[in-house]
């Protein structure tokens, strides 16, 4: 027997290996103007019945699971008693789990109370998945994120209280050609005030579904960045980025040209050099059709 899935899934590159629980179904915000990952769900909390015979199912055919997801878009936006009993099941099922995390949306942080987050981490909830995209509040409105800057430094500070692990995301080219500075200036602002562990980039991809949704909503022209200026953009976060503690960079999500890794501050000046190797074109870029959302 086996898990059944409600496709489509989706999960973060470093949950390649970990077991994936469906614990809510779709997005509870789902109108990000960008995205496309689940237009073809409603959004539901899947009844804790099910959501445990899975984890027995799971149990039975990997007991040496050390790493589970809780899917789909923001498993967070669950009732924070539900997720304590679920956090409970696995680790009582999975003797050598070692790590629990899930998407975060900024409406989950800022609705959960700290003593909340805290009581998910100490029942094994340890890292959390943010997407920030940008940091410009004329942008968020544009790409109908449904948060402002402030709101975003606000769950983040709150979810860093509590003891968990953050790994935020940015998307490049989310401004086009016209407010390319805009955007990067004011992300790095952000970040800049915020306990982040993990940052990573990622490049926009309009998927055909939300495409001239994209476009209607940004309420002017939008030209895409092509690849060598998002590389300027890449340049001029990183110059940027001063995080209040060390945090680990990367861009190793399957829509970046180029691949970069390293730890913040202390490796700025090779990730710049490998950025400015490849502006001179003696590096080699991701073709585009391996390229994915």
């Amino acid at each position: 027997m086996l898990v059944h899935y409600d496709m489509p899934l989706w999960r973060p590159p470093s949950e390649a290996e970990s077991f994936i629980l469906q614990v809510t179904l779709g997005c509870s915000f789902n109108r990000c103007s960008f995205c496309s990952m689940y237009r073809t769900k409603s959004f539901a909390v899947r009844p804790l019945e099910a959501v445990q015979a899975e984890i027995q199912i799971m149990a039975h055919a990997c007991p040496g699971t050390r790493r589970v997801f809780l899917a789909d878009g923001d498993a967070l936006a669950a009732p924070a008693g539900h997720l304590v009993i679920l956090l409970r099941l696995l680790h009582a099922a999975f003797p050598q789990l070692e790590r629990v995390s899930s998407y975060a949306l900024p409406a989950n942080l800022l609705k959960k109370s700290v003593e909340e987050l805290v009581e998910l981490r100490e029942n094994g909830l340890k890292l959390l998945y943010y997407g920030i995209e940008t940091g410009s509040a004329d942008l968020l409105k544009r790409i109908t994120k449904g948060a402002t800057p402030e709101a975003m430094v606000t769950g983040l500070t709150k979810a860093k209280k509590a003891g968990l692990i953050l790994s935020a995301t940015v998307i490049l080219g989310l401004g086009g050609q016209a407010h390319w500075q805009a955007h990067i200036d004011a992300t790095a602002e952000l970040v800049n005030q915020v306990e982040l562990d993990y940052l990573s980039t990622l490049q926009l991809m309009l998927d055909p579904v939300i495409h001239d949704e994209f476009h209607r909503k940004f309420r002017e022209p939008f030209q895409e960045q092509d690849d060598w200026a998002l590389l300027i953009e890449q340049v001029r976060l990183i110059e940027r980025l001063n995080p209040p503690l060390p945090l680990v960079f990367r861009s190793n999500h399957a829509s970046n040209a180029l691949a970069l890794a390293g730890e913040l501050p202390k490796d700025r000046e090779r990730l710049l050099a490998r950025l400015e190797h490849a502006l001179a074109g003696r590096t080699s870029l991701r073709p585009a059709w391996l390229r994915g959302y």
